[in-house]
């Protein structure tokens, strides 16, 4: 356990914006021990009334994309322009210690010496999608602390593009230039969830390249039906590492949330994703209860052994557990 955790004081430092106050927050809520997930939910109660107001991206594509160097100009160009920028990034992780494998502050080299710059990687541990467990918690985290914009880029592989858009107000693909064939093998799925596609890497020898991408995409979209009746998808062709586009990026990020909050479908939105953390929350807290259950883990070897030896099934030994668990409640 954490120690010294006075949750009301925390609360308090985290609402003036101190950013060591926020540091320490994020690290408990990610921690795993009992206790701490009890002072957990007691600093997230407090500070849940104060967060909501941000504008919420999440930002993901496959590695190499440039989703790094994409995030950097934007925060930077957001900077200048009076926001505060906040970048939860999950890196892949190691398997055998499960620490970050990738550090995004070195990536991100100008928008980390920013002060109005909140750059927190995470590992993303053995989460489907690659997304941190906690990730919803720390964007209410930062969020009560002043941030305006929240970035949340993702692995990129598996799973990680839907959980991204189950926790983000707006969900920008990321693509590199190609057609043809690659252009098939981008899953229907994958492209359905965006509410904006970029084709970076749009200069020099690859800069046709992605312009004739973009068009493919463009063209693509029109046969898929839209996640919003009010907002048609947009595809641009750009350039991280020439960033001279990016002002109009945001223009459309703007324009997109302004859409969707006249709508009421950004209201909507939010709240069936509140519901669905919920639900997800419980799901979570079971799995805990269950691990550390004394009775669970004396069974848990001998049924482990026995699944691997393929004399009984995971469906059964699976249902052994939660029936001794039950038992015991």
């Amino acid at each position: 356990m954490m120690p010294n955790i006075d949750v009301a004081n925390l609360s308090a430092a985290i609402l003036q914006g101190d950013r060591r106050a926020l540091g320490r927050a994020i690290t408990l809520i990610e921690s795993a021990r009992p206790g701490d997930r009890q002072l957990a939910r007691e600093l997230l109660d407090l500070l849940t009334p104060h967060a909501g107001e941000s504008i919420r991206i999440g930002i993901s594509g496959a590695p190499g994309a440039g989703k790094s160097t994409f995030i950097e100009s934007l925060g930077n160009h957001l900077i200048d322009q009076g926001y505060r920028v906040a970048v939860l990034a999950v890196d892949p992780s190691s398997t055998l210690t499960g620490g970050s494998i990738l550090g995004d502050k070195t990536r991100m080299e100008i928008l980390s010496r920013r002060t109005e710059a909140f750059i927190r990687p995470s590992p993303s541990g053995d989460t489907l999608g690659g997304v941190a467990r906690h990730t919803r918690e720390t964007m209410q985290i930062v969020e009560a602390a002043g941030f305006d914009v929240v970035l949340v880029e993702t692995v990129g592989v598996g799973q990680s593009e839907t959980e991204v858009s189950r926790m983000t107000d707006m969900f920008l693909l990321m693509l590199l230039p190609g057609g043809g064939d690659e252009l098939q093998g981008i899953k229907r799925g994958i492209v359905e969830l965006a509410d904006m596609v970029i084709v970076n890497k749009a200069d020099g020898d690859t800069k046709v390249p992605a312009q004739r991408t973009a068009a493919d995409y463009r063209n693509a979209l029109h046969l898929l039906h839209p996640r919003s009746a009010n907002w048609q998808v947009p595809v641009e062709s750009y350039s991280a590492i020439e960033g001279n586009r990016t002002p109009e990026i945001w223009e459309i990020i703007c324009r997109f949330r302004n859409t969707m909050a006249k709508s009421g479908e950004l209201s909507a939105q939010r709240a069936a994703q509140a519901h669905a953390w919920m639900w997800s929350e419980v799901t979570d807290a079971l799995v805990d209860m269950l691990k550390h259950d004394k009775t669970v883990r004396q069974q848990l070897k001998k049924l482990e052994k026995a699944v691997t030896a393929g004399e009984t099934s995971p469906v059964a030994a699976a249902q052994k557990l939660i029936d001794t668990f039950l038992e015991k409640n």
